[in-house]
């Protein structure tokens, strides 16, 4: 039975220029609530209303960038032997465990991954009460996973195994360019972290999900009528099997409403499997997408991250 120390994912944190626009739109159109709002360092939190989390994204008005990635810990003991275990094989630290400030405080530490990424992760978090989302109700339940762009994917999934215990779930590959993006998983979610072979350093998407199919495609409609652009969807992935709309937010990151992605029950049986993306299905199984294209692909490469190994405000 595969044991880890990280057991799901809690929040991404965001820095944007326009950020009234930004909060305007996550908070009206998108569906989340603010939590918290720190004014003098000009810091919302806001959260999902069907999640625990205190908060799943904070952002804050600062030049673009991904400010950090964080993730759950079982216990503070996991939080204790995760950082001595990182310290040991000599990755960057930024601060060593310690009680945090955020909303919902918590016991964790923060360091850099293999490409210069902030990630925290922490336990003993104080929970938030969350409800259940309402039948029809075009809400996220919660942040689902987060995608990132990496010039060197192998190496950056690599890290993410070896020190993290992330496994490949499935991948994404081309004849004629090989592998394209590793889904990743902490637990039994097909995947809460994935990577994308990429031109730079960057997001490529972060995720929510929603209640159910009826909700997400509510939710996209909702957003269209937004007047934010659909990128890509509505259609159903085939590696997750997972529902998928994608948009572009005002400051010009991609985001995504989903629904229904696999689980992992048995890891001691799975198999990664490496599916084609020049079969149409691999894409999206319904065909009803628009066709995956240079042009699609390119908005989720965004703008190169100016955060890598440059720790946000703690």
């Amino acid at each position: 039975m595969t044991v880890r120390r990280i057991s799901h994912l809690r929040y991404l944190a965001l820095a944007v220029e326009n950020f009234e626009e930004e909060l305007d739109f996550l908070t009206t159109h998108w569906g989340l609530s603010v939590a918290h709002t720190d004014t003098d360092h000009q810091v919302s939190y806001l959260g999902a209303e069907g999640s625990p989390e205190p908060f799943s994204v904070r952002l804050r008005r600062g030049e673009k960038r991904i400010d950090l990635i964080a993730y759950g810990a079982h216990t503070t003991a996991d939080v204790d032997a995760l950082h001595r275990e990182l310290s040991a094989a000599d990755v960057q630290i930024i601060f060593a465990p310690r009680r945090l400030d955020s909303p919902g405080g918590g016991y964790g530490f923060r360091f850099y991954d293999v490409d210069g990424r902030t990630i925290e992760v922490s336990a003993d978090v104080h929970l938030k009460r969350n409800r259940k989302i309402n039948p029809r109700e075009p809400v996220p339940v919660k942040l689902s996973h987060v995608v990132v762009n990496s010039t060197d994917m192998q190496r950056t999934a690599d890290f993410y195994i070896k020190h993290l215990g992330f496994a490949i779930s499935d991948t994404l590959m081309s004849q004629s360019m090989g592998n394209l993006m590793h889904f990743m998983r902490c637990n039994n979610a097909h995947h809460s972290f994935a990577v994308a072979q990429g031109p730079h350093f960057s997001l490529h998407h972060a995720s929510f999900e929603m209640r159910g199919v009826e909700e997400w495609m509510r939710g996209a409609g909702k957003i269209l009528r937004s007047g934010a652009r659909m990128v890509w969807g509505p259609g159903r992935h085939n590696a997750g099997d997972n529902t998928f709309a994608y948009f572009l937010d005002p400051a010009g990151n991609t985001l995504e409403y989903t629904t229904e992605l696999a689980t992992i029950d048995d890891e001691d049986t799975w198999h990664p499997s490496r599916l084609d993306v020049n079969d149409v299905t691999t894409q999206d199984q319904w065909g009803t997408a628009n066709e995956m294209n240079e042009l699609v692909a390119r908005e989720s490469f965004n703008d190169p991250d100016r955060g890598l190994f440059v720790a946000p405000p703690v």
